[in-house]
């Protein structure tokens, strides 16, 4: 029956790629108030499409923030029910004038599709949905059944989703969530995200006098703001990068030998990483590889960091104060709200005399891992593998999609990261792009995985 469904994706291709293209027309940026209506729009299309592809209920649904669009179709009630989740809103542009081709006028070149959302997430979500509708057209009786939410605000940091999840639990009950949002590790190279790093920010400020101070009349004699940030700054970490904050890796469990074996199998070129970036070496917490550094190890790094005069030349000043914005990458089992309170403390011991230091926090999200050698990914490994003909890669994202632990939390069911996407696509970038052979693979891939999944208890 596979057979029928893929047969019917490759004769409708090309009537589903002009589909896509009207699909990333719709500037459903939802970051810009001024697009709150094509993000409505964006909602309808996934509805109608949905419906005409044989859903028996699909409806755009009110939510604190923007509408989420749920379906669903559930024909066996013996099968496992499949909730599919993904995205509709999309980046903003810019800057415009570095695409090669309009953002929102998807145009085919070298064998990829270039235009916003083409990779993250209207692409991956599209190939769920016309991979649904060949199942729904050409079976009688589906291997699965299927439950669709498709949210609105994802690329802003989806603020509402998880009461409307909360809400609607009984609505949304699955046996599994499969989400195409991530990437294979290279080109050709199928890989699982069994696992997501959580996130945990906050700003530090540091207030000295009530304005900017002569250096040379005060210097020397009143504690320097810029400096005070810098002493609290280098506390956070030993010449090791092993973070210093009190109680930081106390609840992280050790890694398997085999999650270890199975991280030291992904294929990566460190060397090669390192010509790319143009930097003298790579660094990183002592003990670790560079793909346990930037996956299974939480982290603790500056995004900014600012004080005191920034224009040209030398202005003689004590700046009156200073800022700088942390985050840390969490994993399992770290909690942000407790992180926050340990470097909220870590800050405070820290904070030298003569200063008002205050801390505020920021994004917050929970990491998020399914055991590796669970059934349902071990199946989404194997569907892979028949069309991609190369050994699965088994990674943990060194990312944080914080709904993907939310919906853990909320539905207590294993969540399935199957990406179609490459790490080099431009998400969030001009001449954002996905390549049109993930885009057959990863249908037929899917197509597999569906009816491998009836034999999977």
């Amino acid at each position: 029956m596979q057979e029928q469904v893929i047969q019917y994706l490759k004769d409708n291709r090309e009537h589903h790629l002009n589909q896509l293209k009207d699909f990333l027309a719709i500037p459903s940026i939802s970051a810009l108030s001024e697009h709150h209506d094509d993000v409505v729009k964006a909602a309808e299309w996934v509805k109608d499409d949905l419906l005409n592809s044989g859903f028996d209920r699909a409806e755009v649904m009110p939510s604190d923030g923007k509408p989420v669009v749920y379906g669903e179709v559930i024909k066996n009630p013996d099968a496992p029910t499949v909730l599919v989740y993904g995205h509709y809103d999309v980046q903003p542009v810019d800057p415009v004038e570095l695409w090669d081709s309009e953002p929102f006028d998807a145009t085919i070149r070298d064998n990829k599709l270039y235009a916003r959302g083409a990779t993250d997430d209207k692409g991956q979500v599209f190939m769920h949905m016309k991979v649904m509708e060949a199942v729904l057209k050409n079976v009688d009786t589906p291997p699965v059944n299927f439950k669709v939410l498709i949210e609105g605000e994802e690329e802003i940091g989806s603020p509402t989703l998880p009461k409307f999840c909360e809400e609607h639990q009984d609505m949304l009950e699955a046996d599994l969530i499969v989400v195409s949002d991530s990437a294979l590790i290279e080109k050709g190279k199928p890989t699982i995200t069994y696992g997501l790093r959580g996130l945990a920010g906050i700003q530090i400020d540091v207030k000295g006098a009530k304005g900017d101070l002569h250096s040379g009349e005060y210097g020397g004699g009143v504690m320097n703001p810029v400096h005070a940030l810098v002493k609290i700054l280098d506390s956070f970490r030993d010449e090791n990068n092993k973070v210093l904050v009190e109680g930081f890796y106390d609840k992280i469990p050790e890694l398997s030998d085999d999650e270890r074996k199975a991280l030291a199998a992904v294929p990566f070129d460190e060397e090669k990483l390192r010509q790319d970036l143009e930097v003298p070496e790579l660094t990183g917490e002592k003990g670790y590889s560079y793909v346990e550094r930037t996956s299974v190890r939480p982290t603790l790094e500056i995004n900014g960091i600012y004080g005191g005069f920034q224009g040209e030349g030398i202005k003689t000043v004590l700046p009156s104060e200073a800022a700088a914005k942390i985050t840390c990458r969490l994993v399992p089992d770290q909690d942000p709200e407790e992180i926050v309170d340990l470097l909220t403390n870590h800050v405070e011991k820290n904070a030298p005399k003569g200063v008002n230091v205050t801390v505020t926090p920021f994004d917050k999200g929970k990491p998020y891992v399914t055991p590796f050698d669970h059934p349902v990914i071990q199946t989404a490994a194997k569907a892979y593998e028949k069309v991609y003909n190369e050994e699965t890669a088994y990674i943990r994202g060194g990312g944080s999609i914080p709904i993907v632990a939310e919906l853990d939390r909320i539905l207590e069911v294993p969540v399935v990261l199957m990406g179609f996407g490459l790490p080099d696509e431009n998400l969030h970038a001009p001449n954002e792009h996905f390549h049109l052979e993930n885009f057959d693979k990863g249908m037929e891939t899917l197509a597999h995985y569906w009816f491998m999944l009836e034999d999977v208890k």
